[in-house]
């Protein structure tokens, strides 16, 4: 039996060398983003042998992620069926790699039925792309930015605990502007957003913002997610000020560079199926999708 529990942020350490070990690319395994979704999809989580396991909920039941660790990783996902078994739900497991697929394929032949999970793939760039914009299909992005240090008496600076709560403010402003109280997804994201203010410290994030006159107009927020990756958890700009959103990620990119030069890539994380915000991943030309998979056990 898995003796399953509610994560804690005192809980960082042991799963972080876990997911560390692993070494994943994927946006939703990484301690950050389990803490501050862990409400929105009640996610639990344990220690089977040498393996960080977790089980979350969504509407349509129950569900795991493919164990992260090292070791023989059949007993670990034998212990998370005999977990749906007694719990009497179907043993479905979300977020898989390609990788993570061939495995169970493997593992179980002809036992799981896998679905694509479009809208949940992750948009990963290199950082020397995303800081410079060089090259004829960034011209756009050059064009915005441009436009908005020619319009605008603006300022970058990295957030601390001095200018954390002029970012909240902003992002309470934002979601007040885009309804997020009217969509689901958005209501979900802004409880996810509220946990990383609020354990800005503790999660050991960084962040970047933007002003103009003073005003805070964007802020991002993220850290390194593995060996060769950086992560943003948050970026939010004002839409209505043109070149907002491409000055942020350009500049927070620029510091990760800096801070960094040993990372090769961003992730950007998901884009929920949302075609808009699609359309702005795409139109940076990723370098890499990391591709995810729903398996649903039918042995």
């Amino acid at each position: 039996m898995i003796n399953f529990k509610e994560v804690e942020i005192k809980d960082k350490k042991w799963i972080e060398t876990l997911l560390t070990t692993a070494d994943l690319r994927a946006s939703h395994q990484n301690f950050g983003n389990i803490f501050a979704w862990k409400e929105v999809f009640n996610y639990q989580v344990a220690q089977v042998n040498d393996y960080f396991v977790l089980k979350g909920l969504i509407e349509e039941g129950p569900y795991y992620f493919f164990p992260a660790g090292e070791g023989e990783v059949l007993p670990v996902l034998e212990k998370l069926r005999e977990d749906a078994e007694k719990n009497n739900h179907d043993f479905v497991m979300l977020g898989l790699s390609p990788e993570n697929v061939e495995t169970l394929k493997e593992l179980y032949p002809e036992k799981f039925e896998f679905k694509e999970m479009r809208d949940s793939f992750d948009y990963v760039y290199l950082i020397e792309k995303m800081a410079n914009l060089r090259g004829r299909k960034m011209q756009a992005k050059r064009n915005h930015i441009n436009r908005f240090v020619a319009n605008n008496e603006w300022a970058f600076e990295l957030i601390n605990p001095d200018n954390l709560a002029e970012c909240w403010e902003m992002n309470l402003e934002w979601c007040s502007r885009n309804d997020c109280n009217d969509d689901p997804n958005l209501a979900a994201e802004a409880c996810a957003v509220l946990r990383n203010f609020e354990y800005f410290k503790e999660l050991e994030l960084e962040g970047g913002l933007i002003r103009v006159d003073g005003k805070v107009i964007a802020f991002t927020m993220g850290e390194r997610l593995n060996s060769d990756t950086y992560i943003i958890h948050v970026e939010k700009a004002f839409g209505e000020i043109q070149g907002a959103y491409q000055i942020i990620n350009r500049e927070f990119i620029r510091w990760v560079n800096e801070t960094y030069p040993e990372l090769v890539y961003v992730n950007r994380e998901e884009d929920m199926g949302y075609e808009g915000l699609r359309k702005a991943k795409l139109s940076y030309r990723p370098d890499m999708m990391i591709e995810k998979y729903s398996a649903r056990y039918f042995g």
